[in-house]
């Protein structure tokens, strides 16, 4: 056998080699698609957090920031030109309704018309004053207001004499309220109407006027109710709620619930559970499909496709005669996979 002959024997060889390995590995796909996949998701696992329900009280609430108003306070002048004569109290004074504050030239006595405190005094004895002038200021700082804004959706919830609380965000403390006020003008003209919403309330010393608080107006309550974390909740069609629980066999069912009061971190269960039931809702679902897959095909595949450089093709026919009429990747000498024009895929021999 010549030497020539010899060399494109070991090349249809190699040629051989490489084909059936990419014949293996293209079986070998094909029993992972159809075969091991279904097999690796199925060892998917789940894991439950539990909870318990609970006997106790629900409430909800719609919340508003504001600012502190004064309810009642006044600025005293004269009516008309005149002499302040003497000056009865001292700025920071309390004083009761009646009280003589300032007496003028002319005889007139300016007086309290309220309970309330001296808030500043604008005048010395002799000073001329007139109608125009303020004299003294008088503040009522016991008893405060707030006014909150309510749009158009929620205005409807609200009625005069509804208790909520007041929450002064600097200093920490909650006074009870009530609403005094409804102004059912709304006060801008934008696409949603919003309303202005007073509530008064009494305060006590350090709670000044333009302080931040927040309005908390209680909707709905139920005590005594069966109560549940809202995170335990599942909602099937039409928006229906239900608990995962476990039956006898130990396995995972599907339990109807109906809840009432909803304050979106607990809500109460109107029926479905008694107090003390466990149930549970998916935590995670994990699968070990991708990590086997890749275990699996490198095991398979003795860890990945050769390396270095592709077998040339021989320059004979492929098994006697041309693959597909022709020389398989090119011409006598050329490489394994070498450009669909150097040799003939499916034409004749060069």
């Amino acid at each position: 056998m010549s030497e020539q002959r010899k060399k494109s024997t070991k090349k249809k060889h190699r040629v051989r080699k490489v084909i059936i390995v990419i014949l293996l590995l293209a079986l070998v796909g094909a029993c992972l698609w159809f075969f091991v996949l279904p097999g690796l998701a199925d060892s998917a696992t789940t894991t439950y957090n539990s909870y318990t329900t609970t006997i106790g009280s629900i409430s909800n609430s719609m919340s508003f920031s504001g600012t502190i108003s004064v309810t009642n306070y006044e600025t005293l002048s004269p009516s008309g030109e005149s002499t302040v004569r003497q000056i009865y109290v001292s700025e920071e004074q309390n004083v009761k309704e009646g009280d003589k504050l300032v007496r003028l030239s002319t005889g007139e006595t300016l007086k309290a018309n309220f309970d309330g405190q001296v808030n500043s005094i604008d005048v010395e004895v002799g000073d001329s004053v007139n109608a125009s002038t303020g004299v003294v200021q008088i503040v009522d700082f016991d008893n405060m207001s707030v006014s909150i804004r309510v749009d158009e959706y929620d205005i409807a919830k609200l009625s005069v004499g509804q208790a909520c609380q007041v929450t002064v965000t600097a200093l920490g403390v909650t006074f009870d309220s009530s609403i005094t006020h409804i102004n059912r003008i709304p006060s801008n003209s934008g696409s949603t109407a919003y309303y202005t919403v007073t509530a008064e309330f009494a305060v006590t010393e350090n709670v000044l006027p333009g302080m931040q608080v927040t309005v908390v107006i209680p909707e709905e309550e139920a005590e005594n109710a069966v109560i549940l974390n809202r995170s335990a909740l599942s909602f099937g069609a039409n928006n229906s709620a239900y608990v995962l629980m476990k039956n006898d066999g130990g396995e995972m069912e599907q339990v109807a619930v109906e809840i009432g009061v909803d304050n979106d971190n607990y809500v109460e269960i109107t029926s479905g559970l008694k107090e003390g039931d466990t149930v549970y809702a998916v935590a995670e679902t994990s699968s070990s499909s991708s990590s086997g897959l890749a275990s699996l095909f490198s095991s398979l595949t003795g860890g990945g496709m050769p390396s270095g450089e592709m077998p040339s093709a021989p320059s004979g026919d492929f098994g006697g005669g041309n693959f597909g009429g022709g020389n398989f990747g090119g011409g006598s000498g050329g490489n394994f996979g070498g450009g669909m024009g150097g040799g003939n895929m499916g034409g004749g021999r060069p």
